[in-house]
C-alpha cells in the first residue's frame, strides 16, 4: 500500500510524516525505514527506525532513488513501513514526471508487503492521477 501526504511547501508533511513514522513504531513487528535528503529531522524520529539521508549515499535521480528503495526492501524481508520525505527533492523531478518511480513504489508495495509513505508538495487539485490513486 502507497499512501500520501501532500500539500504546499511549508504545510507541515514532514512533520505529519514523522509523526506517522513514530506513532507505527510502537506497534511494528517488522522494520521501518525513514528516507530524507537531509539530516534535519534525524532526532525526531523514534531510535527504532532506521533514519538514512541519501545524500551520504550519493542517491539522486528518479532511477537511483528508485533502485535505493528496491535495495533497502531487499536487504532484509522483515520491513513493514518505508517513509520517503520529499520525493522530489530527491529525484529532482516535479510529482508529475515520476509516474515510473510511482509504479514501481507501487509494486515493490505490493510485492513484498510494505506500506510506503511518501511526502509531495503538491496540492490535490495539482495531484496527477497517478498519484491520486494513493490518496
Amino acid at each position: 500500500m502507497i499512501k500520501i501526504i501532500y500539500g504546499a511547501k511549508g504545510t507541515g508533511k514532514t512533520k505529519q510524516l514523522i509523526d506517522l513514522a513514530n506513532e507505527n513504531a510502537k506497534g511494528a513487528k517488522g522494520l521501518s525505514v525513514f528516507i530524507t535528503d537531509n539530516k534535519r529531522c534525524m532526532y525526531d524520529v523514534s531510535r527504532n527506525i532506521r533514519f538514512i539521508d541519501v545524500s551520504d549515499w550519493d542517491v539522486a535521480g528518479e532511477e537511483a532513488l528508485c533502485g535505493f528503495v528496491k535495495g533497502v526492501s531487499a536487504c532484509n524481508s522483515d520491513h513493514e513501513y518505508i517513509y520517503i520525505d520529499g520525493v522530489s527533492r530527491i529525484t529532482g523531478k516535479g510529482v508529475a514526471e515520476l509516474s515510473g518511480f510511482f509504479y514501481m513504489l507501487d509494486k515493490i508495495s505490493n510485492e513484498n508487503d510494505i506500506t510506503l509513505t511518501v511526502t509531495c508538495s503538491c496540492d490535490l487539485a495539482d495531484l496527477p492521477d497517478f498519484v491520486k490513486r494513493f490518496v
